[in-house]
């Protein structure tokens, strides 16, 4: 968004509230019409902030207030506003605009939803136990795209440790493995009650959402008669086209 308080770049001047209580708005190329009451309906807000008052606002060619961001999901935000009517789609979306927009009854409201409750009382609660989950997953992806060079696909090993006394295995399980070692990314212990299956879900639909095909199977290591078979391990595949 555009900082209200900036020097105007000359092609959108900045202006002043007027006082009319109708307000246009364009944000990210879509228009609105509301009021002023409606924008400044929670005080704490970064909309009941803009218009105040107090600061210069950026107009667009047609004298409509411009508000620099996606406005695709800004009209749910303007439904909560006029009569506390909650979305019945997009709700991570307009989750991200209520954030963004610092409502905080419309945050609330939306993460009492089952698409947030679950995700952010369930599953962010799982992973928040998980040691370094996320920069794991920044690693697979890093290394995944070192390899697809003239590839059509980037196979990477990961090992999963549940419990400690998993981790306390470790060393011999990792030794035991003929792919390259360096390479292998572990995950785990954790103290929570889902499981392995449940870790690995996670693991590909977060790097799914980020516009990647993965997919995971499990890793069958030889079994010898001398040493001990270790199931820790799973192979992460990246297909590229």
């Amino acid at each position: 968004m555009s900082l209200p308080d900036c020097k105007s770049s000359g092609k959108q001047p900045s202006v002043a509230i007027p006082h009319s209580s109708v307000v246009q708005l364009n944000v990210g190329g879509h228009m609105f019409s509301t009021s002023l009451s409606t924008l400044r309906k929670h005080p704490e807000s970064k909309l009941a902030e803009m218009f105040s008052g107090q600061l210069k606002l950026h107009t667009d060619a047609e004298g409509r207030y411009f508000i620099d961001r996606d406005g695709s999901h800004f009209r749910a935000v303007l439904d909560f506003l006029r009569s506390d009517q909650l979305p019945t789609q997009n709700i991570q979306e307009v989750h991200k605009e209520a954030l963004h927009y610092n409502i905080k009854p419309l945050i609330k409201c939306l993460e009492e939803t089952p698409q947030l409750f679950g995700e952010l009382v369930g599953r962010q609660q799982f992973l928040s136990r998980v040691p370094h989950y996320k920069e794991n997953i920044e690693v697979l992806i890093r290394i995944a795209r070192a390899e697809a060079i003239a590839a059509r696909h980037s196979t990477i090993m990961i090992c999963v440790l549940q419990t400690e006394e998993d981790l306390g295995f470790y060393n011999n399980a990792i030794n035991s493995l003929e792919a390259d070692k360096e390479s292998v990314v572990t995950f785990g212990p954790w103290k929570a009650v889902p499981s392995v299956k449940d870790l690995l879900d996670c693991i590909q639909m977060d790097i799914e959402s980020q516009g990647y095909h993965v997919t995971i199977q499990r890793h069958v290591m030889e079994k010898s008669f001398l040493s001990r078979s270790y199931d820790y391990f799973y192979k992460l595949t990246f297909t590229w086209w």
